[in-house]
């Protein structure tokens, strides 16, 4: 390959990249304490068509007007609170990165622990299988014979 096409090719990648790289809505605050307080709740919140992204990652469309209620909800002067709990009472707990235990959750943050402690019996049930076989004379002698073919 020449110098050339390497160059062409190293382009067309950077260009189809930059192309596919999502713009998020940047929002100008004139409190810096608002706009931490901002991406801090949008970090904390998950997207509810994405599956494992924020809505400060995701260029998806409820992503975005998540974002813009949030900024609405800091400027009309509520509490980080307030915006969580009233996100949680439309969306659920799913919304949530880190939902809070109650009977529905209940399953989703036991089973970890649930996990490791069956993984501690079955090598606990392992480690103890050592059952020593006892052999007759006649099994010794024949196993002593095999030994001693041996070169």
């Amino acid at each position: 390959m020449t110098g050339r096409m390497v160059l062409g090719i190293t382009a067309l990648c950077i260009a189809a990249t930059l192309s596919s790289a999502s713009v998020v809505d940047a929002y100008d605050f004139d409190d810096p304490a608002l706009e931490a307080r901002y991406r801090t709740l949008i970090a904390e919140l998950r997207c509810p068509k994405c599956l494992n992204v924020n809505i400060a990652g995701s260029d998806a469309p409820i992503a975005s007007d998540l974002r813009r209620a949030v900024r609405r909800m800091l400027e009309e002067g509520r509490t980080d609170q307030e915006i969580l709990a009233h996100l949680q009472d439309r969306y659920g707990d799913f919304i949530l990165y880190n939902p809070p235990l109650s009977p529905a959750t209940v399953l989703l943050w036991a089973t970890p622990a649930v996990l490791i402690l069956v993984g501690l019996l079955v090598l606990r049930r392992l480690g103890s299988r050592r059952d020593a076989v006892e052999l007759t004379e006649d099994e010794r002698a024949k196993l002593d014979a095999l030994g001693a073919e041996d070169p």
